[in-house]
């Protein structure tokens, strides 16, 4: 089931891109979650008797790093090309471990900093085999894995017993009405919702929103964090694929080098982390399994 949730958040890399043809970034993100939000209303009804304030005040805060997730997103892939912007994200995973030394001081093992010296020379790399360099696009979409990391990190710091699916619709509403504050103040821009771009909208608000919340905060407990973290590394995967395949996008030489060398990045320390998981016999969470 995560590496289905990868599949559908790798995709929309690219179905954004083909949005993007017709809608405007920003209008692109507050239609994605107002549709989400309803999507998620209607499954959420008959569980309206167990909202209460914390629910609502846990949704509100984790829904405000999510809208400037998603915000960073847009913006990122709207300038530059999903490959790109597929690996550049998925440097959240590093950035969780050092997001956590600075606020918690919590360990950060030396194969976490192998990682992010790995992943400097992948965004030079990047930096250097681009048409433009290391454009606005990629910048965007490196700050938004960092606001990738600590959207996660604010969802486990604060969900404790509250539905999940309740906190997901108030994370949705409140990107909504980020999104829907952007679309007024902002200069207005012409749209057009065909069946392409209608399409590319009905697909993002489904499946790597409604769905991908809901397989992930259902199966992630069944699994370590460091087991989850390797799967999601299949995402720059998807998109890199969906990319070439259905928008016709080319890496230059060096911007192989790059992209390969940010999956490297991520992926080593994960497997030392897994590795050693292995040798102490820890594969499902003890909790959940007792379930």
């Amino acid at each position: 089931m995560l590496v289905l949730t990868t599949l559908f958040w790798g995709g929309s890399f690219v179905f954004n891109k083909i949005g993007f043809r017709e809608i405007p970034p920003v209008t692109f993100f507050f239609f994605r979650f107002s549709l989400a939000t309803l999507l998620m209303a209607i499954i959420c009804f008959p569980r309206r008797h167990r909202f209460n304030r914390a629910t609502f005040v846990t949704g509100i805060k984790v829904g405000l790093a999510l809208g400037a997730t998603n915000l960073s997103f847009v913006l990122g892939v709207s300038g530059t090309s999903a490959t790109r912007a597929g690996f550049l994200n998925n440097l959240f995973v590093l950035l969780i471990p050092m997001l956590c030394l600075l606020i918690w001081r919590e360990r950060v093992d030396r194969w976490t900093f192998a990682g992010l010296a790995g992943a400097m020379a992948g965004l030079w790399q990047l930096a250097r085999g681009g048409v433009e360099g290391f454009n606005q696009g990629d910048l965007l979409s490196t700050l938004c894995a960092l606001f990738i990391a600590m959207h996660i990190i604010t969802v486990s710091k604060l969900l404790r017993d509250e539905d999940i699916y309740l906190v997901s619709l108030v994370q949705f509403a409140t990107v909504a009405t980020i999104g829907g504050i952007l679309f007024m103040i902002l200069p207005a821009k012409p749209f057009a919702i065909t069946a392409v771009s209608g399409g590319a909208l009905a697909y993002c608000a489904i499946f790597p929103t409604v769905i991908c919340f809901t397989l992930q905060n259902t199966y992630q407990r069944y699994t370590t964090p460091t087991k989850a973290g390797l799967i999601y590394t299949l995402d720059p995967v998807w998109s890199m694929l969906g990319g070439m395949l259905l928008l016709g996008e080319r890496l230059t030489e060096q911007e192989w080098v790059g992209c390969g060398l940010i999956f490297a990045a991520v992926v080593l320390p994960l497997t030392v982390k897994r590795l050693r998981e292995r040798q102490l016999g820890i594969g499902y969470r003890a909790e959940a399994a007792a379930e």
